[in-house]
């Protein structure tokens, strides 16, 4: 009996980077369903449309996410996997077109603001938003813009059968984007050793500082945290925060029972194992 392939939501097109981040976790034994906004992948998962779905969350370059972290704290998924990739960014654009002709350069806004140096030495080229780096290469092909370009990875510019005008146009040459495995229920992955929790603070002096000693105590590895304004009540935080260890060691579930006792809301996004370093170029 055949087994049934594991639907996998990304956001963007095929040949999208999230597709190939997921494609690294799960092998190429995966169906992937394409989504629109990072909402559709959420979504997708709730509704059991995927079993997964594969969502960036921080570039090295551009930082967080800030949506992808609103999403985390409005749905009831969990965070039971992540992977960081290398990321190139190519210039694609129709075989025989010259960098020359370019009048209007496509991408997702994170690849744009990834190529920003590359963009500016331009003259007359404009360069436009659109929701996803595959998706700009399909949409060049299919509506044959011959004076346009899309910024996207190699594989999709192969894949559409489209040309390279220039590789690598990204600023800096180490750019790794680090992606969330979402799911509806808890799975297992190897030996979880990183946590991710989401908190917001009583009204009291030195609550951030109270809030983080509950680790220090325990000689808990703060791996980040990052702020992001409470909607609907102006000039107030949430805080998102990785740490080392899981939620079945001792000490990490009594630093939680001591966060609860001075945080308003708090809830647990999952414990995963941390992605691998992964030094090799992603083409």
């Amino acid at each position: 009996m055949q087994q049934q392939l594991l639907h996998i939501a990304i956001q963007g097109a095929r040949y999208a980077f999230s597709e190939m981040a997921a494609r690294q976790f799960f092998s190429d034994d995966i169906e992937i369903v394409s989504c629109r906004a990072f909402d559709d992948v959420f979504d997708s998962v709730v509704n059991k449309e995927s079993t997964f779905g594969v969502i960036p969350i921080e570039n090295s370059l551009t930082g967080s996410i800030h949506r992808v972290y609103d999403l985390l704290l409005a749905h009831d998924l969990i965070l039971v996997g992540e992977v960081t990739m290398r990321i190139e960014q190519h210039l694609i654009a129709h075989p025989g077109v010259a960098l020359e002709d370019i009048r209007v350069i496509y991408s997702h806004p994170q690849a744009l603001e990834q190529s920003r140096n590359f963009l500016l030495s331009l003259k007359n080229v404009e360069a436009v938003a659109s929701y996803d780096t595959a998706g700009s290469v399909k949409m060049i092909r299919d509506e044959n813009m011959r004076d346009a370009a899309a910024i996207g990875s190699r594989w999709a510019a192969e894949d559409y059968g489209m040309q390279i005008l220039k590789e690598e146009i990204e600023d800096i040459p180490e750019n790794y984007t680090r992606f969330y495995v979402l799911s509806r229920e808890p799975r297992t992955f190897g030996e979880a050793n990183k946590t991710s929790i989401v908190f917001s603070l009583k009204s009291i002096p030195g609550a951030l500082y109270k809030c983080l000693s509950v680790f220090a105590l325990r000689d808990i590895d703060l791996l980040r945290i990052e702020s992001r304004p409470l909607r609907g009540r102006p000039w107030e935080y949430i805080f998102y925060l990785d740490f080392t260890g899981n939620m079945h060691e001792e000490r990490c579930q009594n630093a939680i029972r001591h966060l609860e006792e001075i945080t308003t809301q708090l809830k647990v996004l999952g414990s995963y194992p941390a992605a691998k370093s992964n030094n090799n170029l992603q083409k």
